[in-house]
């Protein structure tokens, strides 16, 4: 799309008696038009033919998904750890490789989203991401998920500590 077309995307010249435009394409008929038509909207400046309630709706999912990305990599973190502490026999470099990967993609969210990382002293955002863990690492070996510990054994601070593998 060229950036004229988007500029006029919304325009019809029908204003509705509150200087509103009509809107283009409904979001629930269409969500990718939609968003394309409401950023050329924004970028127009017509703020008054702007869907507000979706967009203020995919804004905070824009959150949420980022929050979802930041809780299953700490899972994976934890359920390796887990592994790496109940099955000695069984580490591989896999393993290794699989805890510094998450390490340092969660020191990447966490530099491009500060905002994340007071989920790292949230008890129930814990226990959740715990939950998930617990269930990856059952999933994985042989060991039943009651078995392992009910709650994360350690500090986050040394979960996220460069070099920390539980013996």
């Amino acid at each position: 799309m060229n950036k004229e077309s988007k500029i006029n995307i919304g325009d019809t010249g029908n204003q509705h008696e509150d200087g509103n435009q009509p809107m283009g394409t409904p979001y629930e008929k269409d969500v990718v038009a939609w968003a394309e038509e409401q950023a050329a909207l924004l970028r127009a400046g017509k703020l008054a033919s702007i869907d507000i309630e979706h967009i203020a709706e995919e804004i905070e999912d824009v959150g949420k998904s980022e929050q979802r990305e930041f809780a299953s990599r700490m899972a994976v973190l934890l359920a390796h750890l887990l592994k790496w502490q109940l099955q000695p026999e069984r580490r591989t470099n896999s393993w290794t490789n699989t805890v510094l990967t998450q390490r340092a993609a969660i020191e990447r969210r966490l530099r491009k989203t500060p905002s994340l990382k007071p989920m790292l002293s949230d008890e129930d955002w814990i226990a959740d991401m715990w939950g998930d863990a617990r269930e990856l690492a059952a999933n994985e070996t042989r060991i039943g998920f009651a078995d392992f510990p009910e709650s994360c054994p350690w500090p986050m601070s040394s979960v996220l500590e460069e070099g920390f593998l539980p013996e």
